[in-house]
């Protein structure tokens, strides 16, 4: 199977690189894509790049009408096809997004190290999802699914490098580079390492995230074809985290173990492993596309897309009808692997074997999707897909305990159909989406509505709805270990979820999100109150949560104030979804130009804080999280100094993190015995390169 999808993966991709000459087609031939919101930015946030060449060359305009490519000319494409461009400002989101996971962690908080996992304060429950998914979910925010993977349309070629001092004896750096060698073809290449030692013992991080992408799009504009490789590795040391008689030392303070080294730990002979690589393939064919002249001057609508096309040089058409054909085909092949050089009896319990452990979960998932778009001007976007998936999950060997055969692997074919609807109207926006599995052996079915409404540029409201059933992580229903409290074959219902969600902006103001979700049969990990081991059980009650999210910046001159406060309730008689009641972040910054406005800066102080709960504790074995009722832990304050700056092209960040750790206590932890980060220095670089 593997051999078959790379040999279409390549028929796809060939065409396209034989495709790079440097013959410029006629304007209406082709044209750049770009979200009409993306443009509409204050001037305030526009980067006024200028470079010598210019996004009218792609669009086959003459280079003398040429007057200098921008900023908004370098196009970033999702899967979903929305369009944006690169952003070399420096504001404070930028600021919250300089971590290893390269975006807003609000609601999450790390573990000591970096590249270490990280314990959610705050849960999602909106899901399309009609498949199991893997597991092993607490290494996976550093792990790039489909919807991370971008594809790019640019004048000249762009690079970006990122740099990021880390935890003893390592750093964090990222290489990005994109270019069209023609302008029908981009390709991009990208790659992110990490290697940290840490500040405890045995807690060693090394990762790689490779990824490449091409975009192509055929003389004619009638071909279109997106795809991407990605491989990944994320290796992490295991310690279990502080034993039992180093949680006191660690809490006083005592002068002599705020060398983080000298504390104990479970064990010290453990190692895990998230590896992974998908081969992806998105492209799609216009059967036909009926289109009348419009008044001059106007944008071409391309409403499937939600886009607008460049304006062309001379006469302008609108759609009037559009069909599409499309085929998305993507093969992933990924593995968790445990390993431990002895068996450490007294924290997982019995095991076969007392040395050389070694647990590796395997997924091979082979999906196609076929989906036929059509586009009328006055009824809207029909789309309408029939999907596969071929799914081989588990292990190589059988399990006999206490009289029960657990299987090797969970594999089979699932069959699927949907349907997407979009229609725009003045300042409304309708859109709906479902799905269902057809045949197999696991059901599933979802179901999303969301309607928006846009005043004018101020003020725009959503509300949204969103039902999902689909089946728990595989890792739920089949898991089979070296210790034999953690072999199981579950066959649990459907976790079924409704959610009900609004949301409010007022430009300049304030962004007010609210959401209710109900949760029925929700499969969830906990010590089991004989062995006190870790294993999945299913809630036999409904869970009833309650969101509320505020989000406003104040300013008053070059100092701002940034805030963002969430509150959460949750009911649950079972106590098996366990949330902090308020997560709290709140930043008081400068801005201002220096040196004759040679350097932009930003500097001020972020306060992090979230009261206290029944925090999930982490099992590494499992890689998961569990719910535990014994100990509450939060309510400490962490508070972060920052200095950015950003010279042309280069943003500077420096930080002293958590600088209050010595003066308002030691009891601080990400996850119980998971201490979290003590004060520390450290700086990194975003550098821009337009060439």
């Amino acid at each position: 199977m593997k051999e078959v999808f790379l040999f279409i993966f390549l028929l796809s991709v060939i065409p396209s690189l034989q495709a790079q000459d440097k013959e410029v087609s006629k304007p209406e031939q082709r044209g750049a894509t770009v979200n009409q919101d993306s443009l509409k930015r204050s001037s305030k946030e526009k980067d006024t790049l200028k470079v010598a060449s210019a996004l009218k060359r792609i669009t086959g305009i003459d280079e003398a009408t040429n007057k200098g490519a921008k900023i908004q000319d370098y196009l970033i494409i999702s899967h979903e096809k929305d369009t944006t461009y690169v952003d070399t400002s420096l504001t404070i989101q930028k600021d919250y997004k300089f971590n290893y996971l390269r975006k807003d962690n609000f609601g999450l908080i790390p573990f000591s190290n970096l590249g270490q996992t990280y314990n959610s304060l705050t849960r999602d429950f909106e899901s399309s999802a009609l498949m199991p998914k893997f597991g092993a979910r607490a290494r996976h925010f550093n792990y790039k699914e489909i919807e991370d993977t971008y594809y790019y349309r640019v004048p000249t070629p762009l690079t970006e490098l990122f740099f990021k001092t880390a935890f003893e004896q390592g750093q964090l750096v990222e290489s990005f580079f994109t270019v069209n060698t023609s302008p029908r073809f981009n390709f991009s290449i990208a790659y992110k390492g990490l290697r940290s030692l840490g500040k405890y013992q045995h807690i060693l991080t090394s990762t790689g995230n490779f990824s490449f992408t091409s975009n192509y799009q055929s003389r004619n504009g009638r071909y279109n074809a997106q795809g991407h490789i990605v491989t990944q590795d994320l290796m992490n040391q295991e310690n279990g985290g502080l034993a039992d008689g180093s949680v006191e030392p660690f809490e006083t303070g005592e002068p002599e173990f705020l060398d983080r080294s000298i504390l104990d730990v479970n064990f010290e002979n453990a190692e895990s492993m998230l590896r992974g690589k998908r081969f992806y393939l998105n492209h799609s064919y216009n059967i036909f596309n009926y289109r009348e002249e419009i008044a001059s001057g106007a944008p071409e609508v391309d409403s499937l897309n939600d886009s607008i096309q460049a304006p062309k040089p001379r006469r302008k058409f609108a759609a009037k009808n559009k069909l599409d054909l499309r085929h998305v085909i993507s093969f992933e092949d990924k593995y968790f692997q445990f390993d431990q050089t002895t068996a450490t009896t007294s924290f997982f319990g019995e095991s076969f074997n007392s040395s050389n452990l070694k647990e590796r979960a395997t997924l091979e998932n082979f999906y196609n999707k076929l989906q036929l778009e059509y586009y009328n001007h006055i009824l809207g976007d029909f789309q309408f897909n029939i999907s596969s998936s071929n799914y081989n999950y588990g292990y190589n060997r059988l399990v006999l305990l206490d009289g029960q055969l657990i299987t090797s692997r969970l594999k089979g074919d699932v069959f699927s159909a949907g349907g997407k609807y979009q229609k725009q109207y003045k300042g409304f926006n309708l859109q709906g989406e479902l799905g269902v599995n057809v045949s197999g052996d696991f059901e599933g079915n979802f179901f999303k509505a969301a309607a928006s409404f846009k005043l004018n540029d101020d003020i725009a409201a959503q509300a949204s709805l969103n039902h999902s059933a689909h089946a728990p992580n595989y890792n739920t229903l089949l898991y089979q270990s070296n210790y034999t409290n953690y072999n199981w074959q579950n066959n649990f219902n459907n976790i079924e979820t409704q959610q009900l969600a609004f949301q409010v902006k007022l430009k300049n103001w304030a962004k007010v999100t609210l959401d209710f979700s109900t949760i029925n049969d929700h499969v969830y990990f906990k010590q089991d109150t004989t062995t006190m081991q870790v294993r999945p059980y299913q809630n036999n009650n409904t869970i009833n949560y309650l969101r509320l999210k505020f989000e406003n910046e104040i300013k008053f001159g070059k100092f701002a104030l940034a805030n963002t406060i969430m509150y959460q309730n949750v009911k649950d008689d079972n106590n098996v979804l366990n949330m902090p009641e308020f997560n709290t972040r709140n930043t008081f910054y400068f801005s201002s130009h220096v040196f004759q406005k040679a350097l932009y800066m930003q500097t001020g102080v972020t306060l992090n804080y979230f009261t206290e709960y029944y925090m999930d504790a982490y099992s590494p074995l499992l890689a998961e999280f569990y719910t535990q009722t014994d100990t509450k832990y939060g309510g400490f304050p962490r508070l972060d100094f920052f200095l950015n700056a950003k010279i042309r092209q280069t943003r500077i960040y420096f930080k002293a993190e958590h600088f209050n750790s010595a003066f308002t206590g030691y009891n601080y932890y990400s996850a119980p015995n998971y201490p979290y980060r003590d004060f520390i220095i450290r700086f990194g670089v975003v550098w821009n390169f337009f060439l």
